[in-house]
């Protein structure tokens, strides 16, 4: 799949999007592939090439998530924040 998401980036020149792959993102409940989209904070279940296609067209190049895949996003409480921090 990491592949894959770099051949359907590399064919749209227009997306300012960049990929890594990453170790375990602490999502053991739920089977990979995982594919994080910031700054969003939206996280998708990419089970497969379908999937994968649906986000690449209707999230990142329309901007509309894709609710069906998505199994957790970033809220409030989630990252530490710098002013929240006591020293």
């Amino acid at each position: 799949m990491f592949e894959l998401m770099g051949e359907k980036i590399d064919a749209r020149p227009e997306l300012r999007i960049k990929r890594t792959r990453t170790h375990c993102m602490v999502a053991c409940q739920n089977k990979g592939p995982i594919l994080v989209v910031y700054p969003e904070g939206v996280w998708y279940q990419c089970a497969d090439e379908t999937a994968l296609e649906r986000i690449v067209v209707e999230h990142l190049e329309g901007g509309r998530e894709v609710s069906d895949l998505i199994f957790h996003r970033l809220a409030e409480g989630d990252t530490c924040r710098l002013e929240n921090q006591h020293v």
